[in-house]
């Protein structure tokens, strides 16, 4: 990275991202990517829930070695660290292992066993958001999956805005993609995806908060069911 880029300010990364929100609307997912990897080097990742691959194959095109951020909670089903560990073995990608700082037994040991069914706000904060504030800390964009089609919380999502909690550049470039898009890449690319996506799981979450959607449900009605929330915190 040039010692320019180096010095951008918050307010002129913020601006920067803005401006690209709107140049790269229209732009395919691999043009928005190509400009994070060109702009940001190697100051820029992937994160990864291990739902799917399809983000940190694309971003693999542009910059091989890519860095892909994936948290490890100690709730994941078996399939998504599986996944995780297909994606560091065949994919062009340095994968980052992200873990809370207590353990689910010292974290049951201080606030009671089952947190996350009495208090799943605190929980996502101690094994989600707080771990990749940390793990972000040296770059200055990230990358996300998210999609405009996955719940009426991310109709609005740009495909390049302004993280205002973490004050990165945040970068979602198949924010435009439906589902139909996604699947039409992992064939046309063999990319990997989590196998519970086979088997009634539209999205693939923490074991005890994520369940099988129904007919009609949209893609995040099986994480939380039966609660108001919707998100985990790291994308609101």
């Amino acid at each position: 990275m040039t010692a320019t880029q180096e010095e951008r300010t918050t307010d002129d990364l913020k601006a920067l991202a803005e401006r690209a929100g709107r140049e790269l609307e229209d732009a395919f997912a691999l043009e928005i990517l190509r400009w994070a990897a060109d702009t940001f080097g190697k100051r820029f990742c992937v994160t990864s829930s291990m739902e799917d691959a399809v983000v940190a194959h694309l971003a693999s095109r542009v910059l091989p070695g890519v860095d892909v951020v994936f948290l490890d909670t100690g709730y994941h089903f078996p399939e998504t660290i599986g996944t995780r560990d297909a994606v560091e073995a065949v994919m062009d990608v340095n994968v980052i292992t992200l873990t809370p700082k207590q353990t689910v037994a010292e974290q049951d040991a201080e606030y009671g066993p089952g947190l996350h069914g009495r208090d799943p706000d605190l929980c996502c904060a101690l094994r989600k958001v707080k771990p990749l504030e940390e793990g972000l800390t040296n770059y200055l964009a990230w990358a996300t999956g998210l999609r405009r089609d996955e719940s009426p919380t991310r109709a609005n999502t740009p495909v390049v805005g302004w993280d205002e909690k973490r004050r990165k550049v945040k970068v979602s470039p198949i924010a435009r993609w439906t589902q139909d898009d996604v699947d039409a890449y992992v064939t046309e690319h063999g990319v990997l995806t989590n196998p519970l996506l086979m088997d009634g799981y539209a999205s693939v979450g923490c074991a005890p908060c994520t369940r099988r959607v129904l007919a009609g449900e949209d893609a995040r009605a099986g994480r939380w069911a039966g609660r108001a929330k919707t998100e985990c915190g790291l994308h609101g």
